[in-house]
């Protein structure tokens, strides 16, 4: 089962049937082809098989996670396809990012949504665990919805990722976060992630390494 899935996953990628002057990748969610512009000399600037496995679940589970009208932000949104798929979708999107990513990821949510969706998503930049307070204020922002696609891997700023997700997330915000273990420090940022939430497999794809997870700040996945 998780091969099929899988190999049903993978056959929404395709590629450019001639070379381009510019390199992407095309994808087939939500009843839409989209394009993808990446970059190969960042890791935020290439669709990781997570983002994929995400964007799947939202779309073949979009009676269950109904996002019409949601308020969702993307955290490490890298290329956009997550934001763009959740947008295309219904959601009101904030896809966020480093700086430097800001550019690349507005022009494929550009490409991808203009015209094509009730909500146009915004981009803003977010350092993980910098200006928290100052631009996502807690009094004013609500998010029914954070998601995040392989954004823990070999990178100093765990500590700053955890205060990202605790700032961001209210008693009733759903977590749904894709993560491919790699190395022991993944397994160790499970455990502490498990200190502030609740969480659950919903998914999980072996021959990816992948796991799929829905989490609720503890006490509340049941309520």
């Amino acid at each position: 089962e998780d091969e099929q899935i899988v190999a049903e996953i993978m056959r929404r990628r395709f590629f450019p049937a001639l070379i381009t002057h510019k390199a992407w990748e095309g994808f087939h969610f939500a009843g839409h082809e989209i394009r993808i512009t990446e970059a190969t000399d960042c890791y935020g600037a290439v669709v990781w098989p997570s983002a994929l496995v995400l964007c799947y679940f939202l779309e073949t589970n979009s009676k269950q996670y109904n996002l019409v009208d949601k308020n969702v932000i993307e955290i490490g949104a890298g290329t956009g396809l997550v934001s763009i798929v959740a947008s295309l979708l219904g959601a009101l999107v904030t896809a966020t990012d480093l700086p430097e990513l800001l550019g690349n990821l507005q022009y494929n949510i550009l490409q991808n949504t203009k015209l094509k969706c009730q909500h146009q998503p915004r981009v803003k930049e977010l350092s993980w665990g910098i200006d928290l307070e100052k631009n996502f204020p807690r009094s004013s922002c609500h998010f029914d919805y954070i998601m995040a696609a392989d954004v823990v891997y070999n990178h100093p700023f765990l500590d700053e990722l955890l205060l990202t997700f605790d700032h961001l997330c209210k008693n009733d915000t759903v977590i749904l976060w894709a993560m491919k273990f790699r190395l022991d420090k993944e397994n160790q940022f499970v455990g502490r992630f498990q200190t502030l939430f609740d969480l659950e497999v919903i998914s999980n794809f072996p021959s990816l390494n992948i796991t799929l997870y829905k989490a609720m700040r503890k006490g509340r996945m049941k309520a």
